[in-house]
């Protein structure tokens, strides 16, 4: 993947890079393009510890800080472009074509929260589906411990599986 911004902003930092240094307002949202993935909706964010590329982390609007997303959570849903990890700033995925952490998943699949910190599962569990999110493949896609999701802005709400 190499999302390019295409929005006019000044002196941007790159979708694919982390940094400890805030180079954009924290929940500033920009669109991106890919010539695989098509075109995408970011937002820029504070990491959370252990955060790697594809890690589905939860984020919170009232400071912008983002947690590893796990069952039982509440909020919006992102997906971490980088390692972006404690005290560094970058970007996630909030709409388009993604990449996720995820267990052995099928194409096609309903999306929900696992135990694992910022992973993904296809296993129906009561109150911890993702919505508007699906997968796209199936697990190893585009590489092991990945799968392709479609996204939409998504978020958790601990309700019903349905």
């Amino acid at each position: 993947m190499s999302f390019r911004i295409v929005d006019s902003i000044i002196g941007s930092q790159g979708i694919h890079e982390t940094d400890t240094v805030q180079h954009h307002p924290l929940g500033q949202v920009v669109s991106a393009v890919d010539p695989v993935y098509g075109a995408g909706e970011f937002i820029y964010l504070k990491g959370a510890a252990n955060t790697a590329i594809g890690s589905v982390a939860l984020y919170a609007p009232d400071d912008w800080s983002t947690s590893l997303l796990v069952a039982n959570d509440i909020g919006s849903v992102s997906f971490a472009m980088a390692a972006n990890v404690a005290d560094q700033y970058g970007w996630y995925q909030i709409k388009g074509k993604a990449v996720a952490k995820a267990g052995t998943v099928v194409d096609g699949a309903l999306v929900y929260a696992t135990a694992t910190p910022g992973q993904l599962d296809d296993a129906v569990v009561a109150g911890d589906r993702v919505k508007n999110a699906k997968f796209a493949s199936a697990d190893g896609t585009p590489s092991a411990g990945l799968a392709e999701i479609e996204i939409d802005r998504p978020f958790v709400d601990d309700g019903s599986a349905a």
